[in-house]
């Protein structure tokens, strides 16, 4: 029998984690950031580029094939490090909008987000939809100025711009010397001092650091040093200054500037990260109870993904840890169920590696290999029972019927889709009408699509065929409004597989309401992100 850790052990352990994931719309550096704070910690040796670019390998985030040949990333992954005493829990999300869903699942396995802006380019569309689901949760944000080492905007326009359309208060902590495109260092608004950075050949190693105190940068860089001067004069006549109490209650946002492809200005917020970010916190359970983290073991699964690594063809349950320790071989209860489940296969994920953990505490993500059992949403716990509140579903605005192109190939095709269900890769809807050979996909974009076939094709070996249907609109109801609905032309009603629910699809918003005025009474309830 393990030792049982004691409840002040599990609060110091709980102290030392930092879980946070990187929020931005695409191109905005994401990967490039995640990979930089890798190499800052000292966990790899060399950062790798989005597309392995000049001989340098890929980022150990993206480690799906089509991530790799597309320089984007689809699925997310789970990073952990240690920094100076701490321990790092970094979930890299998708930034495309189309994968929005599994970004917005990590996003209630975290306690902080970093979000990440192209100075050239600002508050963009998927960081302003992300944002929301940070201020939703309550999710303190820090957000980091990124690619300052192309042109771009004006730094003080940039923090209007946040205060302006997220009425979130910037409050920098670092601010560039250099226009964006000439960026020679920051300065450390908290020491006056500045750091110089001198980008190594080819930007795959940390850029190399010069500690310059006021005298000596304004020898160096003459006006550029004036010109940040007087725009940290301003800051701090406007009251700028970072306020913890304000930035956990997610009021105000920290804000550091530099170029991540160069490693620049990344130390700085891993720094920032480590000493203002929260610490795992008491998690509100379905009744909107607090669970301590300093009681017994309680947990959730935010992502299941199977066939991360040749090597290991398995599934694997993403649980982030909310109290207690968890400990490898324990038993613990399936809150669904009731039922004990057994935790004998337990790692801890580095991107698609892996390696055998033994324990883990509040904030640390653990792998459970080969959970069958376990759905996205699912509770674990040790006595007393908890259950979390259930993650919600988006609302798809896209849809296809799939089918086998080989009728031989369907017991193949069938686990495939049932495995891209649980994971959550698309939507699977079923009717009688169409039968279990011809599932409808349901997804938020269409890039899902082409994620589910890829896959059916390289995991299951299973060639498919898309139908794409026009419905563009979704409600969820009830057997009253599925019986109303037989036979609407415009309409269709089906049943989401990994959960039961009844969902309404139309045309469109104009034919839905048109459907909805004929048919008084009738149940449509919007599901999430619906507009």
């Amino acid at each position: 029998m393990p030792a049982v850790a004691t409840t002040s052990a599990v609060a110091a352990e709980a102290a030392r984690r930092r879980t946070f994931a990187v929020i931005s719309h695409p191109d905005a550096g994401k990967s490039t950031i995640t990979e930089a704070l890798a190499l800052h910690a000292q966990v790899i040796g060399e950062a790798g580029a989005v597309h392995g670019k000049a001989g340098r390998r890929g980022v150990v985030s993206d480690w799906m094939a089509m991530e790799q040949q597309r320089g984007i990333s689809i699925t997310s992954a789970v990073l952990q490090f240690a920094y100076r005493d701490l321990v790092i829990n970094l979930l890299d999300t998708p930034g495309h909008a189309d994968f929005s869903e599994d970004t917005y699942r990590v996003l209630t396995a975290v306690d902080c987000a970093v979000m990440l802006l192209d100075a050239a380019k600002g508050l963009e569309p998927q960081t302003l939809k992300l944002f929301e689901v940070c201020r939703a949760r309550r999710i303190p944000v820090i957000t980091f100025i990124n690619k300052w080492d192309r042109p771009g905007n004006e730094p003080l326009a940039l923090l209007d711009e946040i205060e302006q359309r997220i009425n979130l208060r910037p409050t920098p902590i670092t601010w560039p010397v250099g226009i964006a495109g000439q960026f020679h260092g920051v300065v450390d608004r908290r020491t006056g001092d500045m750091t110089a950075f001198h980008r190594t050949p080819g930007g795959a190693t940390a850029a190399i650091e010069e500690r310059l105190d006021p005298a000596e940068a304004a020898r160096r860089h003459g006006a550029d040093w004036q010109r940040a001067v007087e725009e940290l004069d301003l800051l701090t006549l406007t009251g700028a200054d970072h306020d913890q109490d304000a930035f956990t209650a997610a009021t105000t946002t920290p804000v550091l500037f530099g170029a991540a492809v160069a490693n620049s200005g990344v130390r700085q917020l891993l720094d920032v990260l480590a000493t203002h970010a929260p610490a795992p916190q008491a998690r509100p359970d379905l009744t909107g109870r607090p669970r301590p983290v300093d009681a017994p073991f309680a947990g959730f699964v935010f992502k299941i993904q199977a066939n991360m690594n040749k090597a290991h063809r398995d599934q694997v349950a993403f649980v982030r840890v909310c109290s207690g320790r968890f400990t490898r071989g324990m038993t613990v209860s399936h809150a669904p169920t009731g039922r004990p489940f057994a935790t004998k296969y337990a790692q801890q994920m580095f991107g698609a590696d892996r390696e055998t953990i033994d324990e883990a505490y509040p904030g640390d993500v653990i792998g459970l290999v080969n959970a069958t059992a376990l759905r996205i949403g699912d509770t674990l716990y040790d006595d007393p029972p908890v259950t979390f509140p259930p993650l919600p579903s988006f609302a798809p605005e896209h849809f296809a019927v799939l089918r086998a192109a080989d009728a031989g190939a369907f017991k193949r095709f069938r686990r495939g889709v049932e495995q891209l269900d649980a994971e959550g890769v698309v939507q699977v809807l079923r009717s009688d009408r169409r039968g279990d050979q011809a599932p409808v996909l349901a997804a938020v974009g269409p890039m899902q699509f082409e994620v589910a076939t890829a896959r059916l094709e390289t995991e299951f070996g299973v060639t498919t065929r898309l139908e794409h249907l026009p419905y563009r609109a979704t409600r969820r109801t009830d057997r009253g409004g599925e019986e109303a609905l037989r036979g609407v032309t415009g309409a269709e009603v089906l049943v989401r597989a990994r959960d039961g629910a009844l969902l309404a699809l139309f045309t469109d918003d104009w034919r839905m309401r048109a459907i909805s005025d004929r048919h008084r009474g009738l149940t449509l309830d919007p599901l999430l992100a619906t507009s």
